[in-house]
């Protein structure tokens, strides 16, 4: 598929899932709900306890919480990829205070629209939603101490321009940190090449090596994985691409969908 296509498929998804409410958008194709389709919530950690937080931003689509390990000072300018609703945005906020900049950046005309309601009743003066491509972002470079996304790389066809990208708009000594899909070994070709699978974070992934290679060929260096967590796909949802021997295979063998944190420093 084209990755012009897989763009709109993206967009299309996500900004349906913007347009309903809270838990809602998370179910829009969830196993649950409508049948055995991606479950987007599967990847998801618990946000609540954080400084920041606001429910209305929290659309339970990352895989992580990359705030914790970005290591954000007060005054910092934070970049936030994929911003969706808002969510690591405004728990940017409280680490870089009134001093600091952050700014999200989202494909979708829906997510930044919702991000910027979710602003607006907040009424942050040091936060903005714009809507752009990571893989051509409007923005100069040299500009962010830290770029921030949760579960958004796996969707982006190119990561190579992703990171290159990152890399670009970042201040010397600046770093980024993201939590994102990726695989140890390899998949079964039907889910790689499913587009529900693809916007659900599974089939964009790649194999974690790769992955942590196009980070260092991209120019970072002190590359750290700080956490990873393995996730399992619901047997209900696998046997739509699988047949039962196939499911077999992949459960006994060595490959596996992993949720990362990563981070690396631009020297």
């Amino acid at each position: 598929m084209k990755s012009e296509d897989l763009k709109s498929i993206v967009k299309e998804k996500y900004g349906k899932i913007a347009e309903q409410n809270g838990s809602e958008g998370s179910c829009c194709c969830s196993s649950s709900c409508c049948g055995p389709q991606v479950d987007y919530t599967v990847f998801s950690e618990n946000y609540e306890s954080k400084d920041g937080y606001n429910p209305d931003a929290d659309l339970n689509l990352g895989c992580g919480i990359p705030t914790d390990f970005a290591d954000i000072k007060k005054g910092d300018h934070v970049l936030d990829l994929g911003s969706g609703a808002g969510n690591d945005c405004f728990v940017a906020h409280a680490l870089v205070g009134e001093t600091g900049k952050v700014t999200g950046l989202d494909l979708t005309d829906e997510m930044v629209e919702k991000a910027e309601k979710n602003l607006n009743k907040l009424g942050y003066k040091n936060v903005f939603f714009i809507k752009g491509d990571i893989e051509d972002m409007p923005l100069p470079g040299g500009t962010y101490d830290v770029v921030l996304s949760n579960c958004v790389l796996n969707l982006v066809p190119d990561k190579n321009k992703a990171f290159s990208e990152i890399f670009r708009v970042l201040k010397t000594d600046g770093h980024f940190c993201v939590s994102d899909v990726v695989v140890k070994g390899s998949l079964p070709d039907k889910l790689q090449k499913d587009a529900e699978m693809y916007v659900g974070c599974v089939s964009g992934a790649i194999e974690m090596n790769e992955y942590l290679g196009i980070i260092k060929q991209s120019g970072f260096h002190d590359i750290q994985v700080h956490k990873q967590k393995e996730i399992s796909l619901p047997d209900e949802l696998l046997i739509k691409y699988l047949t039962s021997d196939e499911l077999d295979l992949f459960r006994n063998g060595e490959a596996g969908i992993y949720s990362i944190t990563v981070s690396g420093y631009k020297h």
